[in-house]
């Protein structure tokens, strides 16, 4: 079975070919959305993990072969880094307790979550990009983890900085607002993948922000933004019933711009029609 079949309507999306690794395989997985805790879709295709983001004009219908399909939005898959949506897993299973650092866990243990297969999917991922969050120990041929609070914060810092000099080349509007204002962009943007109390604010403290700062600017982006491909569109069956249900909400998508000047078709040739006559 392919990873789109179980989808009750054609779209259209952009993704990465699943043949290009050589194993012709990819997977849509339900995970917890990071910052939320919804069930969120992801696709897992040659090795990578992807979310889903969308985007629709006014006016738009897809003509694929002898079909249309109304929905008229274009999805795309874009690559995900696995480390935010793995940090409150790992958070919760070293079972941290006030100045105790927590537990060392096996993967096959955090991983195992009831309700989320897709978890376990992920497990070579997992094992090679959490490393660089966590302490790990070796016993024989056994490793165990323990998420690092310092190692994340480091990390967190790094992903800002990479970002705050990534902004400035995809928007002229980055290039000419202030340092501060810049970094505030860069920290909100992670910040729609991070837990505020656990590392939400102490990222903030550490760069010294405030972080209502912070906060306002995810607030006014949500306001702007539209519920990205796994909300109302993928739908997948239940073992139990073989009904169809609705995918939960999970990160939004940035609100595009939506084109003002579109012109319903069948109004262009009834237009067309009349001035014959």
């Amino acid at each position: 079975m392919t990873w789109w079949e179980g989808v009750h309507e054609s779209r259209v999306l952009v993704a990465p070919d699943p043949g290009t690794d050589g194993n012709g395989s990819g997977q849509m997985i339900s995970l917890r959305h990071p910052k939320s805790g919804n069930a969120t879709q992801y696709l897992f295709v040659n090795g990578m993990l992807q979310e889903f983001q969308w985007f629709k004009n006014l006016y738009g219908s897809w003509f694929l072969g002898d079909y249309t399909s109304e929905d008229g939005r274009l999805y795309l898959s874009t690559p995900v880094d696995p480390v935010f949506i793995m940090l409150p897993i790992f958070e919760e299973a070293r079972m941290k307790k006030g100045d105790d650092l927590g537990k060392f866990r096996q993967l096959d243990e955090m991983l195992f979550i009831d309700g989320y297969p897709g978890y376990q999917q992920l497990m070579s991922l997992v094992e090679n990009c959490m490393q660089v969050v966590c302490e790990v120990k070796e016993v024989g041929s056994l490793k165990f983890f323990r998420l690092d609070d310092t190692k994340v914060l480091r990390w967190l810092c790094y992903k800002v900085s990479q970002l705050k000099q990534t902004l400035p080349k995809l928007d002229k509007n980055y290039a000419v607002q202030s340092e501060k204002d810049t970094l505030v962009d860069a920290v909100s943007i992670l910040g729609e993948y991070l837990n505020e109390d656990h590392w939400l604010q102490p990222l903030c403290n550490h760069l010294k922000l405030n972080i209502l700062e912070v906060t306002g600017k995810l607030q006014a982006n949500a306001e702007e933004s539209k519920p990205g491909l796994y909300n109302d569109v993928f739908q997948e069956e239940q073992s139990d019933d073989k009904k169809a249900t609705i995918v939960k909400k999970g990160r939004q998508a940035k609100k595009i711009k939506l084109e003002t000047e579109s012109h319903n078709i069948r109004d262009m040739f009834s237009r067309a029609s009349r001035k014959k006559n």
